[in-house]
């Protein structure tokens, strides 16, 4: 016997979540100067990009996946590295997508960590 899944439920939940992001993405563009900063938060990790999408390159990415700590501090720790890493490309602020994520926990980590590191968002 295996566990009931009901299929109607996880496809409403993917639908909204897909929706969520491209409503939060259609009004976000970056360029070289002004890079728009990507986040993907699974489970265990998040990561962060920073995106040129005149060329559609990626400038820099950085992760929680060597890093042995909590994850709100690790994901601050990744939007401090994603700072610096900016600061020597000579940026001095990104737009900031969350995706399809709320605006609070370890998003709102990375942001701040950011912010922190002297960055503009």
């Amino acid at each position: 016997m295996g566990v009931f899944i009901n299929m109607k439920k996880v496809l409403h939940k993917n639908l909204t979540r897909a929706l969520r992001k491209k409503r939060a993405r259609a009004r976000i563009f970056g360029n070289k100067e002004i890079p728009r900063l990507s986040i993907f938060r699974s489970n265990k990790f998040i990561y962060a990009q920073l995106i040129d999408d005149e060329t559609r390159r990626t400038l820099f990415s950085a992760s929680t996946r060597g890093i042995k700590s909590k994850k709100t501090e690790a994901a601050k720790a990744v939007g401090s590295a994603v700072a610096d890493a900016a600061k020597k490309m000579g940026i001095k602020q990104v737009v900031f997508h969350r995706g399809p994520y709320r605006f609070h926990g370890r998003v709102k980590a990375v942001a701040d960590g950011v912010k922190e590191g002297g960055i503009r968002i």
